[in-house]
């Protein structure tokens, strides 16, 4: 897809896909929260804790943005690190998820409903913005991209992990995704309509992301196919046969 065709088909998405997709979290939300919690308390969490903590050097008061928060996972583990968390999230119920799923394991953090490609933040507020699985929902991931670069302080890192969920419906053998299983076929067909409807879907990631990125105006920019690898080295319960991908970059 060329670089002006891309613009043009980004460009009509529509805030109709916004609201199916607050719609299909909506419906996930007291799973997915469950299924984090259960993450929490397994070794899937010190697999995540390293892979950060060898992109982000974390310290104490470290002001990190997590775009696409869902149920507060992201805030939940790096908090032994003492950074200051806040987590947003499009959908409403997806922030209460997590609001309670931080209260039960007396962990601070702010959580707020916001547009990722719309932040509520003056330029300049935070070291680090990190996000998970989030990009493939975007209407605009380019101007999500716009906004988080705003959002960072001059040296602050961009994290994001994420996928081609679209074209490994057919690529991978998704009965071996766990965080599917438990889904109907009716939530199923959702997302896949989802897939079809976001332009995203269709863009080489992450060649993208990092073209982008650095028409953006960020610097060092790394992407890492292997990130499976480290994140999903055994197919327990909460495996996924999607390869991921994470992109770091700084401002």
């Amino acid at each position: 897809m060329s670089g002006a065709t891309t613009a043009v088909a980004l460009g009509q998405q529509t805030e109709l896909i916004k609201d199916k997709t607050i719609g299909y979290w909506t419906k996930r939300a007291d799973s997915f929260s469950e299924t984090r919690h259960e993450e929490l308390h397994s070794e899937q969490a010190t697999y995540w804790r390293t892979e950060i903590a060898m992109n982000l050097q974390l310290q104490k008061g470290m002001k990190i943005l997590d775009v696409g928060c869902g149920a507060g996972y992201f805030e939940a583990i790096l908090s032994p690190f003492g950074c200051r968390m806040t987590g947003v999230d499009l959908t409403p119920e997806m922030i209460a998820q997590g609001k309670t799923l931080l209260e039960r394991h007396q962990i601070e953090a702010e959580l707020l409903v916001m547009d990722a490609e719309h932040l509520e933040f003056p330029d300049a507020s935070f070291d680090a913005v990190i996000s998970r699985n989030l990009t493939w929902n975007l209407p605009r991931p380019d101007k999500a991209y716009q906004e988080w670069h705003r959002v960072l302080k001059t040296g602050g890192v961009l994290l994001n992990f994420d996928a081609e969920y679209a074209k490994n419906v057919s690529r991978c053998d998704q009965s071996k995704n766990k965080a599917h299983e438990m889904l109907s076929q009716d939530t199923l067909d959702e997302c896949n309509m989802l897939y079809r409807m976001l332009a995203v879907s269709a863009l080489d990631r992450p060649v993208w992301d990092a073209q982008v990125l650095a028409q953006i105006g960020f610097t060092d920019i790394v992407t890492d196919t292997t990130v499976s690898e480290r994140i999903f080295p055994v197919e327990n319960q909460f495996y996924i046969p999607d390869p991921m991908f994470s992109i770091r970059a700084v401002k």
